[in-house]
Order: C-alpha cells, then sequence, then structure tokens
C-alpha cells in the first residue's frame, strides 16, 4: 500500500518574514498536502501570533503550483456552514482545485468561548457537527440551498460557480465516536485521527497502535452500517499527538519505524508538523527536511 506524507504549517509567522517561504519550501520538498489548523488561537500559542486559516491558505495558493492545502482541522466551533461554503469554493477556485478541508468537531479550547458564547458539551458538539456536515455538503454541490434546522439555517443560499473539484472539494473527517465515524462514512473522501489522547503522555506505542487499530475496525463497521463500500476512503493520521511524539522527528530511522508501523495498519497518510523552536513542535530543521525526501522512499526499499 502506497503512503503519502504531508505536513502541518500553523499560522504563526508574518506571511513576509518567514511565511511565503516555509509554504514554498513544503512544495520543494515534495510533501503531498500542507495543512494548517483553523483556529482563532491555540494552546500555548495563545498569546503569541497566530494568523487566519482562510486567508492564509489563500496566499499559499496564489504562491504555490502542485501541493494540495488544506484545514487540519475546520469546526462548527467559530464557523457557519453558509460563510465557510463561500470562503471554500474561493479557495478552491484561486488554487485550481487543490484544496481539502479537515473537518472536525471542536473542542473546548480557546475558539469555544471566543465568541461570547459557553462552551458546548460533548453531546451539544456532536449534535452541531451531525447537522453541520450534511449541510455544508449540500451548499458545495448545490446552487441555491434553503435549510432551517436547530442550529444552522440557510436561506436560498448561492453557490455558484460550486467548486473546481466535482462533486466538491473532499471532506476529510476527524472522528473516533460512533456518530463522528458514520458521518465520516457517509460524507468523506478521507478519515482523521491523531490516536487515543489517553496515551499520549503515558501510553507504549504498542498500545497506541492497537487503539488505532480499533479506530480503523470501527470506521469500518460505519460503513458497514451505511452501506457505502471503504476503499476509496484515505486515512490519514496527524503524527505529534501519540506516544512517539518525542522520537518520530529525532531521525529518519525513526520515522521511517513508525511510518511502517502505521502503514501496516491501513493508514494512506501521515502528517508531520512543520518545526516551530521553542515550541511543543521544535525538532531539528534538517532531520525534517531529510525525513521530507528520504523517508518514503526508505520505506519501500
Amino acid at each position: 500500500m502506497s503512503l503519502r506524507l504531508s505536513t502541518v504549517i500553523l499560522p504563526v509567522r508574518r506571511w513576509h518574514q518567514g511565511g511565503r517561504d516555509q509554504w514554498l519550501r513544503a512544495e520543494q520538498l515534495g510533501f503531498h498536502t500542507a495543512y494548517t489548523y483553523d483556529h482563532l488561537s491555540w494552546r500555548t500559542f495563545r498569546d503569541g501570533p497566530w494568523f487566519g486559516a482562510v486567508p492564509t491558505l489563500t496566499a499559499a495558493a496564489a504562491a504555490t503550483e502542485r501541493m494540495r492545502l488544506g484545514t487540519l482541522v475546520t469546526s462548527p466551533n467559530f464557523r457557519h456552514p453558509v460563510t465557510l461554503a463561500k470562503d471554500l469554493i474561493t479557495l478552491d477556485d484561486v488554487s485550481g482545485g487543490r484544496i481539502t478541508l479537515g473537518i472536525g468537531a471542536g473542542g473546548n479550547g480557546f475558539d469555544a468561548t471566543a465568541l461570547g458564547q459557553e462552551a458546548w458539551s460533548p453531546r451539544e458538539r456532536a449534535d452541531r457537527f451531525a447537522e453541520f456536515v450534511p449541510l455544508l455538503d449540500r451548499l458545495l454541490t448545490e446552487d441555491s440551498v434553503s435549510h432551517e434546522g436547530t442550529f444552522y439555517s440557510a436561506e436560498e443560499a448561492r453557490n455558484i460557480p460550486g467548486c473546481v473539484q466535482g462533486p466538491r472539494l473532499p471532506f476529510a473527517v476527524a472522528a473516533t465516536g460512533p456518530r463522528g465515524l458514520r458521518l465520516a462514512a457517509r460524507h468523506g473522501q478521507a478519515w482523521v485521527t491523531t490516536g487515543d489522547p489517553k496515551l499520549f503522555e503515558n501510553g507504549t506505542p504498542e498500545q497506541s497502535v492497537e487503539a488505532l487499530r480499533g479506530q480503523l475496525e470501527r470506521l469500518g463497521k460505519a460503513f458497514v452500517e451505511i452501506g457505502r463500500d471503504p476503499e476509496p476512503m484515505e486515512k490519514i493520521l496527524l503524527t505529534g499527538f501519540t506516544p512517539e511524539v518525542n522520537t518520530v522527528l529525532q531521525s529518519v530511522d525513526a520515522f521511517v519505524d513508525f511510518a511502517g508501523r502505521h502503514r501496516e495498519l491501513g493508514f494512506t497518510e501521515l502528517v508531520i508538523h512543520a518545526p516551530i523552536p521553542d515550541s511543543d513542535f521544535a525538532a531539528d530543521e534538517a532531520v525534517f527536511e531529510k525525513i521530507a525526501t528520504e523517508a518514503l522512499a526508505q520505506l519501500d526499499s
């Protein structure tokens, strides 16, 4: 099974002070996709620079030529399907059809209360996500959409001419619970996971692999439940949140070992974070670039 290698570029650099160069370098290194996080601020980066995902991706689309671009992930925390659809259709057009939407239910971080609302419960996040994704699907595939839902409404929302990619740009749905996995199976062209968060600090690599195996099995059952063939589904692992976090980017050999184990599970794409000095994502830039250019060939040798 072939494996793709992608990267996440956090939007922490001014565009003309290293930001543009980072996206161009990612394309030069041959990454399949360069994603960014779609947050208003995030964790330890809250009190530092953090730029918007949609403008950043628009600039990256204009600066690059071949590499796919996307979010990991967008959520309903501060997005509405109607306005998001318009932004995505524009992004897809500017990029010439190179956009993937990573989308998830969101969490209880800074985004959850930045608009002044109370943080939603896990149940409400799941309920909103279950309405958000199908409505966004319609908005990206139909010229005019009206919808009156529990959480989201649209009144003759126009989205002409639609996406460059047909019938719409692909969704990469982040999910691990039963409802989210069914949404991924029904609406997703890809499925995204970061592993089991309960194992991040005290788990072992072996336990993490077994947890991921279980997630993949539940995804397979979700396909059976809705009667869809799972074969076209891409399976994406966003690295950096499993027990191997401190070793996976230490050397090409360490990454190849990690990649081999997860390819055997059935993953088709691994995503690694571009290094950010003095942060949780600090890593040797030279090793990162060597992984980008040599690891997949070594894995297949």
